[in-house]
């Protein structure tokens, strides 16, 4: 190619990265000028629900702009999930992540209508928490070790409720009876709430469920809490021991939520989004209402946040692996 031939491509190619750099930073101006729209791919009432209100609410406080929660479930939360994915990227249609749609459902999904890697950009993690393993007192056990013994004095006799067929504490369970050597009898549920009912009814013995759906009937007595599933012991129940230290080290898988946009989305606009949820995470009103929840803030830069659901996938697809789970 001429030397001029090539400078001049050069020049316009140096001339369109400033243009879109420029644009981008000019949408970034002008972004927010109407209301943002925060898909949560469940139904109303659960754990996601509450974060992405708590959140939408403390950053349209915070900085003036209106955010709108979408409940859109359905179909594992693929439909509200795949709804972002086909949303512009500008900023307007935002979804709140969770380790289901993101990081489990790939490893048990064959045909998924979405990659979580490309099609979305990660934002912020806004909050982590860890299961609680939880039985009914009338069980007899206070402790994993005595859970364990029992289930294998009566192999198979032992239920577990669950949210459904590949969904988190599904997973979860088998990765448990793997570590512990022990087989249980899947029931699975339309949500924790109703698998923990039935727990409390006696119709299952044991339970792997987020905090807000079992922490008061731990206190009130009701249910035992026999451990927490993240590595170490977690502010949200610092008297509950974990199960990496009731005799399974390293065991740590842990629930959480983040905020993430469709592929393509301008990076001046993803900065924005990302200083204002930090900024409205660290405010001590969104803290408290978060913990009241059960749930521990986080926040963090989107490069923190996607090098975070790459472990996290990591994690689900080997527990899939080991205990064959698919979903068709």
């Amino acid at each position: 190619m001429p030397i001029r031939s090539a400078y001049f491509s050069f020049a316009l190619l140096a001339f369109a990265t400033t243009a879109v750099l420029v644009d981008s930073a000019a949408q970034a101006d002008d972004y927010p000028s109407h209301p943002i729209r925060l898909i949560v791919p469940y139904a109303a009432g659960g754990s996601a629900d509450a974060t992405a209100r708590v959140i939408a609410r403390q950053i349209g406080k915070a900085t003036g702009h209106t955010i709108v929660v979408e409940n859109r479930g359905g179909s594992a939360s693929i439909v509200g999930t795949e709804l972002v994915k086909n949303s512009d990227p500008d900023g307007y249609t935002l979804l709140l992540g969770q380790s289901g749609p993101i990081s489990i459902n790939p490893a048990v999904y064959k045909d998924l209508p979405y990659d979580p890697v490309k099609d979305f950009i990660p934002i912020s993690l806004t909050s982590i928490y860890p299961y609680i393993m939880v039985v009914n007192r009338s069980l007899g056990v206070k402790t994993v070790h005595e859970f364990v013994a029992l289930a294998k004095s009566k192999p198979g006799a032992l239920n577990y409720g669950t949210t459904g067929v590949g969904a988190s504490n599904h997973l979860l369970t088998e990765l448990f009876d793997l570590k512990a050597g022990i087989k249980m009898t899947h029931i699975p549920y339309r949500g924790t709430s109703l698998a923990v009912a039935d727990l409390v009814a006696g119709q299952v013995q044991v339970v792997f469920s987020d905090p807000i759906s079992a922490l008061q009937l731990v206190k009130s007595g009701t249910l035992v809490a026999l451990a927490v599933t993240s590595k170490d012991r977690s502010p949200v129940a610092p008297d509950v021991p974990s199960i990496s230290e009731s005799g399974y080290p390293g065991f740590d898988a842990v629930g959480w939520h983040g905020i993430l946009a469709p592929a393509k989305t301008p990076p001046a606009i993803i900065a924005k989004l990302n200083a204002e949820i930090v900024q409205a995470l660290k405010e001590p009103e969104t803290k408290a209402l978060l913990e009241n929840q059960a749930i521990q803030v986080v926040g963090s830069s989107p490069q923190e946040f996607a090098d975070f659901i790459k472990q996290d996938l990591a994690v689900w697809k080997d527990v899939a692996d080991q205990a064959k789970i698919e979903v068709k």
